[in-house]
């Protein structure tokens, strides 16, 4: 016997209630936040930095003392102002060579607007309802990371959005308003 309906929306299964200040807020009032961590590539360097910046990560994710989540997403690059740009410059720009320097710029930035160019960016997520446990972590993470060598920021409510679409919508952006309620 099929389970009847009784909810106007087509996912009832995803516990999401809100996105706001940073924190994805579920239905049993949890929140679900973290930090975004700035790519880094260490296979530019020496190898004794290498080594000391993956020692040192080893030691930051050893230190975390609770559920995490490790999450890789991908975003759209969106170089349409960059695009302008170089379209202002080529228009202001009467040097010929300086004119082809252009166009094979443009010409670059649009293969990557045609092949759907992504940029990944790196999260580390957790849940906790205490507001205050909250904004410890989020400071231990930024320092510790710091420590080690990588930059981060907390979390944003259009990264949890991207985080989001990723994973429910196959990584299309919605731009219909409110999916989850």
């Amino acid at each position: 016997m099929a389970k009847a309906t009784t909810s106007k929306y087509t996912v009832d299964d995803i516990p999401v209630k809100d996105i706001v200040n940073g924190t994805i807020v579920l239905k049993n009032n949890q929140k679900v936040t973290g930090v975004k961590i700035e790519p880094r590539n260490i296979f530019i360097l020496e190898p004794n930095m290498q080594d000391m910046i993956i020692t040192n990560l080893k030691n930051v994710y050893n230190l975390i003392d609770y559920e995490f989540w490790i999450i890789a997403a991908d975003r759209p690059v969106d170089i349409n102002v960059y695009l302008s740009q170089l379209q202002l410059l080529y228009n202001a720009t009467q040097d010929v060579a300086r004119k082809k320097l252009i166009i094979q710029d443009m010409n670059k930035a649009n293969m990557f607007v045609n092949n759907n160019v992504v940029d990944t960016e790196y999260y580390l997520l957790f849940k906790e309802k205490d507001n205050d446990l909250i904004t410890k972590r989020i400071k231990n993470l930024i320092n510790s990371f710091a420590s080690a060598g990588l930059s981060t920021k907390q979390v944003t409510n259009d990264d949890l959005r991207i985080i989001l679409d990723n994973f429910l919508n196959g990584g299309q952006t919605t731009g219909f308003g409110t999916v989850i309620s």
